[in-house]
């Protein structure tokens, strides 16, 4: 609240304005990264409806699109007349990726974590964008990035997605099941490729005041934007494009004591949007809650419940030795 907002959206239009004239004489003027979620659809207005830009929308799927995801997203790029390039990996090598993401790094999306950084990185280069757009800002996630830092200007190199997000790189992931040469899509670009493509990242959260529940309102009023159950939390917008958003999340609840709808309940009672008292009647419902994709995770992954327990478990640091087993 104590940020001066016109001033940062005066030095987002500058970067915009700049943008443009490198794009100029190009079909597209940035890059943004898009799931069809409420973030990136909101992206979408302001980057097309606000500044008039030109961007490229690129989509890594995580090959578990549910139908409302892919509803919003063919939505998305419809009511924005965008050009878009989707990579999706194979089932089998997704199938593969979750069951190692298990005992790697304790949840099971690896393949999401390190897909949607490195894709967009990668086509950016290859096409010679120079300019690629998020949402969010990484300083309302927690302690890993702050709004003044954002203005110096983070490298969105490797070393950035996992320190953000993956936690492992491809040569950390590959295993005799799983070739080196078939995590090409995951490989992040060099700094020195990057550089010598001039691309450069942002998050709109940094430049301009971030409301997620108003912006949900608003791409639902304004563009018919669908929610719908989540597993996990008790939000109805968040992630509703995956359908494994409850696994990921109850692993983090067994690995640390706490699920997602602590950290939703928390921005919400900061928010003044409701009580403590409402916050831990919902984080008691939700966070232990056994999520209804568990057996198609199984399924896929070819693990047990109780491997995955185990598993998870051991990997246990900190305060979080000392809950019960």
């Amino acid at each position: 609240m104590h940020i001066d907002w016109e001033q940062r959206e005066a030095k987002l239009r500058q970067i915009l304005e700049e943008a443009k004239r490198l794009g100029k004489d190009r079909a597209h003027d940035c890059l943004l990264p898009v799931s069809g979620g409420k973030d990136s659809t909101f992206q979408a207005h302001v980057l097309v409806k606000v500044y008039g830009m030109r961007p490229l929308a690129v989509t890594f799927s995580h090959n578990w699109f549910t139908e409302t995801g892919k509803r919003n997203l063919a939505r998305l790029l419809e009511t924005f007349d965008l050009d878009h390039i989707q990579f999706t990996p194979k089932r089998g090598l997704v199938n593969r990726l979750a069951r190692q993401s298990i005992f790697k790094i304790g949840d099971s999306c690896w393949h999401c974590h390190a897909g949607v950084g490195a894709f967009p990185l990668q086509v950016a280069v290859k096409f010679g964008i120079r300019l690629l757009v998020w949402g969010e800002s990484v300083a309302e996630l927690g302690c890993k990035g702050s709004y003044e830092k954002a203005l110096e200007g983070d490298v969105y190199d490797e070393s950035y997605f996992l320190k953000m997000s993956s936690k492992v790189d491809i040569g950390g992931m590959a295993s005799e099941a799983i070739p080196l040469r078939e995590l090409e899509p995951f490989r992040f670009p060099t700094g020195k490729e990057m550089q010598d493509a001039g691309v450069r990242g942002i998050h709109l959260g940094d430049y301009m005041f971030w409301d997620e529940e108003r912006q949900a309102e608003f791409v639902k009023q304004e563009y018919g934007w669908e929610e719908d159950e989540v597993g996990g939390t008790y939000k109805r917008y968040k992630s509703v494009e995956c359908i494994m958003p409850g696994v990921h999340d109850y692993t983090k609840y067994l690995k640390r004591g706490y699920g997602r709808t602590s950290d939703h309940a928390s921005k919400d009672v900061r928010a003044g949007l409701m009580t403590r008292e409402e916050a831990f009647e919902l984080i008691r419902q939700i966070d232990p809650a056994r999520p209804k994709m568990m057996d198609e995770f199984m399924r896929l992954s070819g693990l047990s419940e109780e491997e995955i327990e185990r598993v998870i478990k051991a990997q246990r640091t900190g305060a979080a030795t000392k809950l019960p087993s």
